[in-house]
């Protein structure tokens, strides 16, 4: 077992801001191409669907490995996994799903693709695989097995189950390892190249990650609380500022946690001079050094900007994209949903280059979607319809391998 320890990382108060001077594209179009349809139904290769009207509560995600496909299908408690023509290679269920009745006279000899788990979770959506094949899914945990923290503040609620790729063992990790203490709740999980876990949770103030070694027990816990975030620099003192972090997503290579914050002030009425509202401000983008506990230089992200017209004049509001992921080549990408598909905006701080891509999705038909990227810079994505479900793919990979030639 390895040695467990925190590492608690301190932002420091100075106020600082950096904007690189990025090298900008025109946003051009990128192809979706559709791999497969996956039908809705209890039997073992459809997706079970409980209520699409409820999309609110719909928990379904999908990860992209190697060219093969992982689902959760939160509703009838079972991931699958498939190849790219949408073949059904293997199937996790749980034993009281189901799915499970349906297989309870089912012959399984030795090559069987159905494998059975005994823990009575919920999947909650979220998704990743390691190299080994592996597979880690977000669950929540029973009522009577939910724990508080001593001050009372959070719920620690969710779990990450460990399915061994041949099903061969299924345990489940907490925030010290197998069968530790349960999360507070995720927002993501993420796999490195070195098929370390990465777990995102929310906390009362912010976020904690826990990183934890191959062998399934913790080696870093790093709290980031909004309220050690540095404030902007040009900032004036009559202004006050509000800082969410959005996101925090791990570099896959090194020891470092890309952290995404949001800057809102608030905006007074010119002639109540009362406050209405806030606006956005900024977006900065702090990389961490976990083994050095520093924070670096931040990037600023440039917004999403929509333009309106209306009597005779044009307003253009500045939005902060979501932050997708990193590729292991360094690529930060950052999506935002528009009117008719998706905008994409893909960060390369190092070397001052910012690229903007948009791809074509009808929302009116979607009724809900789950966006992956993979290590080399595919986006996946899971979109779920009237009919049935479709599995598509968008190849900004090759994009990223003719600018890296150049």
């Amino acid at each position: 077992m390895k040695k467990s320890f925190a590492v608690f990382v301190s932002l420091l108060a100075a106020a600082f801001t950096f904007t690189g001077c990025f090298r900008s594209e025109s946003i051009e179009s990128i192809n979706e191409n559709q791999l497969f349809t996956i039908p809705y139904g209890n039997f073992e290769e459809q997706l079970g669907i409980r209520d699409l009207n409820g999309v609110g509560g719909l928990r379904y995600g999908v990860f992209m490995r190697d060219g093969f496909f992982y689902i959760s299908n939160g509703d009838a408690k079972k991931v699958m996994e498939l190849n790219s023509y949408g073949d059904l290679l293997t199937l996790y269920y749980n034993e009281d799903s189901e799915i499970s009745a349906l297989l309870k006279n089912t012959k399984r000899d030795a090559k069987s693709i159905h494998y059975e788990i005994s823990y009575p979770f919920d999947y909650e959506g979220l998704i990743a695989v390691d190299s080994q094949k592996n597979i880690f899914v977000v669950c929540s945990m029973p009522r009577d097995r939910q724990e508080q923290s001593d001050d009372g503040t959070m719920l620690y609620s969710q779990t990450v189950l460990r399915i061994a790729r041949n099903g061969s063992s299924v345990e489940y990790l907490g925030q010290q390892g197998p069968g530790g203490i349960p999360f507070p709740h995720i927002k993501n999980i993420y796999i490195t190249d070195k098929d370390e876990l990465v777990v995102v949770s929310n906390s009362s103030d912010g976020v904690v990650v826990y990183w934890f070694a191959t062998d399934g027990f913790l080696k870093y816990k790093i709290p980031i609380s909004e309220k050690s975030i540095p404030k902007l620099s040009d900032s004036e003192e009559s202004l006050e500022y509000f800082i969410t972090i959005d996101n925090v997503i791990p570099d896959l290579s090194s020891y470092f946690l890309y952290v995404k914050t949001d800057y809102y002030s608030n905006y007074i009425d010119e002639e109540s001079k009362v406050q209405s509202g806030i606006n956005y401000v900024q977006t900065l983008l702090f990389p961490l050094d976990i083994e050095q506990s520093k924070i670096g230089d931040p990037v600023s992200i440039p917004p999403y900007e929509e333009s309106v017209v209306a009597d005779y004049s044009r307003l253009t509001y500045k939005i902060p994209y979501d932050f997708l992921g990193v590729t292991k080549s360094g690529w930060k990408f950052f999506i935002i949903k528009n009117d008719d598909g998706f905008t994409i905006q893909m960060v390369q701080s190092e070397n001052q280059k910012i690229l903007r891509r948009h791809f074509t999705a009808d929302h009116n038909s979607i009724l809900y979607d789950s966006l992956t990227l993979s290590p080399t810079g595919i986006i996946t994505a899971l979109y779920l319809e009237k009919e049935n479900a479709r599995v598509v793919w968008y190849r900004t990979d090759s994009l990223i391998e003719s600018i890296l030639k150049n």
